[in-house]
Formats: C-alpha cells, structure tokens, sequence
C-alpha cells in the first residue's frame, strides 16, 4: 500500500557501519528510510526496528546494487511503501586490500563490479526517479588523497566513483537534485578493522589531528547537510577525515 510522506530516502549498505548510522541520522530528521542490504537481512531489520522504536518509518529491502534489476526492485519498494523517492544514499561497497602487484584480477574485478558498477546502476535509477529538491549522496574515501598502499583498487574504485558524481552533478542541471560524494578518512568500522592488528589501528588513530578515527555517527552528520539543507552544496567531494592530510 502505498504512503506518502514528507521525504523519503534509500540508504544502501543500511545494515551497518556508515550505512546504519546514515539511516537513522536520516529517520532523526523525520525522513522515511529504506534499509538495503545485501547479506545481512537480519542487521538490515534491526535497523528497521530502531528506526520504528523512535517513532520513524521504515522497511528494509535486499539486493546486488551492481544489478539493475534487483535495484529496480528496490526503487519500485521505495515508491511502493512511500509514495516516491528524494534521497540515495550510497554507501554499499567492498574493500579487500593487498597490494598492487599481489592483488589477483578475480578480486579487483569484484571491487570494481560492486564499487563502479554498482554506484553506477543506483545512480542511474536515482537520476531517473528522484523528486525535486532531492539528494544524490554518494562515497569516496580520503585514500584518493592519503595514497596508502594495499589501497590500490579500493582508490581506483572511488576515483571512478567521484568522476560519475560530479559528472552526473552536471547533467542533472535544471533537476534541482544535488550530487555530491563524502569522502570518509579512517572509520571505526568493521570495514575499516578488518585484517588490522591493534598496533596498526592505534598508529593510524593517532596520526589524526584529532587523535582518534572517525565514527559512523559523524559521517552521517555530513549526510544528512548534503541530503536536507545542504542545497547549495552540488557536484562536490567533500573530505570528511578529522583533519586527515
């Protein structure tokens, strides 16, 4: 049955990490929010249920972003559970690191498929269907800038990613639909502690100028700018890391 409401948003990889805390932060603000997972049906649902449990509104649908007809599904539940379709929010991604020249091709065309591809079908659909005055928020990481090694097709990744946000921030022109991408330093997620030693987590916490590693919570404050008030903010990568060089 279809409902209407004020505003309404998808948020991929919604089941946790960035993701999560995007969605709530979302349904804070009195957006209704649709939770994608890809795997995790059962963390995609508890977010659901925290949304719900502070009053907001939300479902939770499944799906491989990298493909289209699994992410039609997903717009047509938005549509069909909400009445239409303002925000995406894009934060589903993999990030498998080794270096460069140890890295097998099957893995850096995974990367690739789910990262490039997938960013592209979700805003392909989200270019098509979004209302005025909506937000396309996409992800990027500071590793553009930072150049850490083992990082080389996660960064390949999300150069790609940048160069279809500000290009479709372009094409959009006349829309009134922004498009940006955040750009997160070091966060504490699982993403980001997997394969780490403590000793490493450590190094990097306190190489920041603000000596700690960014959490889910204060990406999701730059989401919610860039996907409410932030209108004035289009085509744009915006460097949300503490400081991070």
């Amino acid at each position: 049955m279809t409902t209407s409401t004020s505003r309404v948003a998808i948020v991929t990889g919604g089941s946790g990490g960035i993701g999560r805390a995007s969605a709530l932060r979302l349904a804070a603000d009195g957006t209704a929010v649709v939770v994608h997972y890809a795997g995790n049906r059962d963390r995609a649902l508890e977010t659901v249920r925290d949304i719900e449990t502070a009053g907001g509104r939300a479902i939770a649908v499944g799906g491989d972003v990298a493909d289209e007809r699994e992410m039609l599904s997903l717009f047509d539940a938005a549509e069909e559970a909400f009445g239409g379709i303002d925000v995406l929010v894009h934060t589903a991604g993999i990030m498998p690191l080794a270096p460069i020249a140890e890295l097998d091709l099957e893995t850096f065309d995974r990367v690739q498929r789910t990262n490039v591809r997938g960013t592209f079908v979700v805003d392909q659909l989200a270019a098509r269907r979004l209302r005025a005055g909506g937000a396309i928020v996409n992800f990027s990481t500071s590793v553009t800038r930072l150049q850490i090694p083992g990082y080389g097709a996660y960064a390949a990744s999300k150069g790609a990613v940048e160069a279809i946000t500000l290009i479709l921030a372009r094409e959009l022109r006349g829309r009134d639909i922004t498009v940006n991408a955040v750009a997160p330093g070091p966060t504490a997620t699982p993403l980001f502690f997997e394969g780490k030693s403590q000793e490493q987590i450590d190094g990097i916490a306190a190489s920041n100028p603000m000596t700690r590693l960014g959490t889910p919570q204060d990406i999701a404050e730059t989401v919610a700018f860039l996907a409410g008030p932030g209108r004035w903010v289009n085509g744009q990568v915006l460097y949300v890391n503490g400081g991070a060089a």
